[in-house]
């Protein structure tokens, strides 16, 4: 179980009685909070900062545990502020700064200057958000009484972010040839990379999969096909393209298991060795939460295997997607979103069939794929791209949709969605900021869950939605 830990915040000037007082409120507030994100994280209550001495122990111990993917600091009374700077200089972990009080009302009648003393989080929380500013400390904030129901949210927010951070730095995409050639967007410092997120990038030859593929036993793909024909429709007769595909995965799953890799991509220009692009292989690994990128795309098999994480436990669908082609029916406009294998069985509208068919690129054996129709509902589009001087997130709002017609000789699985504001903004705005054609599409997190990310990570942010206007367009252009 991942932990947050919560460290609360006084002096030594209002005597022994008050601070007994705070250590009980904290623990009150951490059993409350355990009860309500406790599935998410446990919420450890970590001794009150009184000195600086304090501070630095405690951020020790949260440098120090594994399991600590994040910190909630709270101010019970006035906490003077260079008491944590020492602390916070060596916090390198996600900050939820919590800005409520033990009591939700002012006891008006009963109301005295030892109650204001104690409950002085209006005070102090200003006093430990200067330094926050002060030392350009990336953080997270939740206002409000800890027991209403925005204030949870926001915390559970955090809690999922920060398992989501924590897997980014502990991120390694093993990447099997290079990018596709001429290709820009998928390029990039992929030292750059591991500097900002954690996410070591790292090459081998795609023969370290096709000889673990040729060495797969009977048994092992008997295995595999089994749990194929659990979860999917058999809809071939061409049944060693599929057991190829079974090979592909036993190899992907034995080389990732001893590398430690989360996340990984491929490019149908280096298939040496293989007899078919993995499709259903790496389809089957990414709804085990596997990253995945095309085309030599690390940055979004990063991305991807981060989102995952932080979609956790939360309803609805993540993985990646390309941009392919447009419905330009004026009014109506939508986007078919696929790829020529590999699209998330976790979109699927209906339960995927394996189908075998050529694929016209690449220069191998008919690939096995799942074949879909993709899912409904609101959801967003999410990209990395490198701009050499700093990174940028793009974040869409969209609408997944149901096919219009069906598309009989479309031999892959697909999305549809439609573009806020509308087509003409939506997409001239993601054209401006430079999005790429790989992209990780969620309907299971927001643009708020995004923001936080970005904000904890100190990346630019660019959002799109139905709030953006035709003036918003050169801003993105200039930014």
């Amino acid at each position: 179980m991942k932990k947050l830990y919560f460290i609360p915040g006084s002096q030594d000037l209002y005597g022994e009685e008050c601070l007994k007082q705070v250590a009980a409120d904290c623990a009150d507030m951490v059993e409350y909070l355990n009860q309500k994100i406790g599935d998410i994280a446990e919420v450890v209550l970590l001794p009150t900062v009184e000195t600086s001495a304090i501070c630095v122990e405690d951020m020790k111990k949260v440098m120090v545990d594994d399991d600590c993917v994040g910190v909630i600091t709270w101010m019970h009374t006035f906490s003077p502020a260079k008491m944590w700077i020492k602390g916070l200089q060596i916090l390198n972990k996600p900050l939820l700064h919590l800005h409520t009080q033990a009591n939700e009302k002012l006891p008006y009648d009963a109301i005295d200057m030892d109650f204001m003393n104690l409950n002085q989080a209006a005070h102090g929380d200003r006093e430990y958000s200067f330094i926050l500013a002060k030392m350009n400390i990336p953080h997270e904030v939740a206002a409000g009484f800890y027991k209403h129901d925005h204030v949870i949210e926001k915390i559970r927010q955090f809690a999922h972010c920060a398992k989501a951070i924590d897997q980014s730095r502990h991120t390694l995409v093993a990447t099997f040839g290079n990018n596709m050639r001429d290709v820009a967007v998928t390029d990039g410092n992929r030292l750059e990379c591991e500097i900002k997120y954690g996410w070591e990038v790292k090459y081998w030859g795609i023969g370290e999969i096709a000889t673990r593929a040729e060495a797969a036993t009977e048994a092992e793909v008997d295995a595999k096909m089994a749990e194929y024909a659990e979860k999917y429709v058999m809809a071939t007769d061409n049944i060693e393209s599929v057991r190829e595909q079974a090979r592909y995965e036993i190899a992907l799953e034995k080389f990732m298991a001893e590398t430690k890799a989360t996340c990984f991509t491929d490019n149908f220009q280096d298939l040496f060795g293989m007899k078919q692009l993995p499709g259903l292989a790496s389809q089957n690994l990414m709804d085990k939460g596997v990253g995945f990128g095309p085309e030599g795309d690390y940055k979004i098999a990063a991305l991807g295997s981060v989102l995952m994480k932080m979609s956790e436990g939360r309803e609805g669908a993540t993985g990646f997607i390309e941009d392919y082609t447009y419905d330009l029916t004026q009014g109506q406009e939508l986007e078919l979103a696929s790829h020529m294998l590999e699209v998330p069985p976790a979109f699927a509208a209906n339960k995927p069939q394996i189908e075998v068919h050529p694929l016209g690129i690449g220069g191998k054996a008919d690939p096995a794929r799942l074949v879909f129709d993709g899912t409904t509902g609101d959801g967003i589009q999410v990209t990395l791209i490198d701009l050499g001087d700093h990174f940028r997130i793009i974040c869409a709002d969209i609408e997944l949709v149901e096919q219009p017609k069906p598309m009989p000789n479309l031999p892959v699985a697909r999305i549809m969605y439609r573009h806020k504001p509308n087509f003409a903004i939506g997409t001239a705005a993601w054209c401006y900021a430079g999005g790429a054609h790989h992209s990780v599409v969620s309907t299971a997190l927001t643009r708020a869950d995004i923001a936080m990310f970005a904000r904890l990570t100190g990346t630019e942010l660019i959002t799109i939605g139905d709030d953006t206007t035709e003036a918003d367009l050169q801003k993105f252009f200039m930014k």
